[in-house]
């Protein structure tokens, strides 16, 4: 592992007490499950406590390619499939192939209704939604114990451009206004993404480095959830941005049918708002603290962000202090965050005021479509920067993270 400030650790090691950012306290890890499946989209469920649930049809499916060697061919195959419409490729194996032929398939609830106004509402929302759920959900997820230590182990924490990039590729995929049409991409990246999270479970077990329950559980995964639209939900309220209760709807929608993609169950994925806030507030604080591993990657991303502006000097210190502002002492705190004594004055005090600028604009004639064309130029350019300019994919793992002794 890099060297760690002791500066940092400090910081990290003694963060104790309320999760700030996301308004809820922090119980005893052993909470027992208690979110009510009658609050999900299935509307029932038996009730089991997700962290003991995994995916018993991708799971098997990619051990047996793992072990049968059949995963770079797969990579090779899988690398031109990109659109929703797309046939999977010749050649695949049958099994994963009659695999994938079901897990392509949009849920029976999906709304093609909602998914077009979910494309609405990215269109004018899309600046805080990408630092929401770009910066703000990537400094949660590091004070994520499990998450961290799962990317930290796993093959993406050798190179952290490239696995944020490829994070991105999904999260830039659920954000296109064509994500879930015929020429979009978000069914090919989830299912992608659906297959890689079966590759980790079954590789990181067999790493020294890895001591704990299977990773990516059915909770780990509703965590990342709610450190995304949940997350972005509630900032954009608390930053007063109006939302109309079609685009708030909508909205949950593209990322409701997201986690059935990924392989979310029904029965776990919140029904409305209040379900998924009632279900965030339960998983979250039992889910997050500070770890070596998190502190290691926090400084990773956000030295990652800082380089994509200058100089230096000034880029740093103002993402650090944005990243605070953004999940709040606690969360920075677990994550090493360094305080910036201008800067964490300053962003509280003129972030709220540009909210209010921005949206006295929105409503004036091409804001939307000229915001749409400014966001997405921002997206091309961050995937252009952390792939060097390469072509970056999706793909399985072989491996685990290598030259870690």
């Amino acid at each position: 592992m890099a060297e760690l400030s002791r500066r940092k650790m400090l910081i990290s090691g003694g963060a104790l007490g309320a999760l700030g950012a996301l308004g809820v306290a922090f119980p005893a890890r052993a909470t027992p499950w208690t979110w009510a499946s009658s609050g999900s989209i299935a509307g029932a469920g038996a009730g089991t406590d997700p962290r003991w649930i995994w995916d018993e049809e991708a799971d098997p499916l990619v051990a047996s390619l793992i072990d049968r060697g059949a995963v770079p061919e797969v990579n090779r195959l899988l690398w031109n499939w990109t659109r929703n419409d797309q046939p999977l490729p010749a050649g695949l194996p049958a099994d994963l192939r009659d695999f994938m032929e079901r897990a392509r398939q949009l849920p029976s609830w999906a709304n093609q209704g909602k998914l077009n106004t979910a494309a609405e509402f990215n269109k004018s929302r899309g600046l805080y939604l990408n630092l929401l759920n770009g910066v703000g959900g990537g400094m949660l997820s590091t004070a994520i114990p499990k998450e961290a230590l799962s990317v930290y182990y796993s093959k993406g924490g050798a190179d952290m451009e490239d696995r944020v990039a490829k994070t991105s590729i999904l999260g830039f995929a659920v954000g296109a206004l064509n994500a879930y049409r015929p020429d979009g991409s978000c069914v090919v990246e989830a299912v992608k993404t659906r297959l890689v999270h079966a590759a980790v479970r079954h590789l990181l077990q067999q790493s020294p480095h890895w001591t704990g329950d299977i990773p990516i559980s059915q909770e780990d995964m509703l965590v990342t959830w709610h450190t995304l639209p949940t997350f972005a939900m509630r900032k954009m309220l608390e930053w007063k941005v109006p939302i109309s209760a079609a685009h708030s709807e909508a909205y949950l929608h593209v990322w409701q049918v997201t986690a059935h993609m990924l392989g979310i169950k029904d029965e776990y994925i919140p029904a409305t708002w209040a379900a998924a806030n009632a279900q965030s507030d339960q998983i979250l604080p039992r889910n997050m603290g500070p770890t070596p591993e998190g502190v290691e990657l926090t400084d990773i991303l956000l030295g990652q962000l800082a380089e994509q502006t200058s100089p230096a000097s000034i880029s740093r210190p103002l993402c650090n202090a944005l990243a605070r502002y953004l999940v709040g002492d606690q969360v920075a705190g677990w994550d090493g965050i360094e305080r910036e004594p201008v800067w964490d004055l300053l962003i509280p005090t003129i972030w709220p005021k540009l909210v209010r600028f921005r949206e006295g604009l929105i409503p004036l004639p091409l804001v939307p479509e000229t915001a749409w064309v400014l966001d997405e130029a921002v997206r091309k350019y961050i995937l252009f920067y952390l792939t060097k300019a390469k072509e970056t994919k999706i793909e399985i793992p072989t491996t685990n993270r290598p030259g870690l002794s």
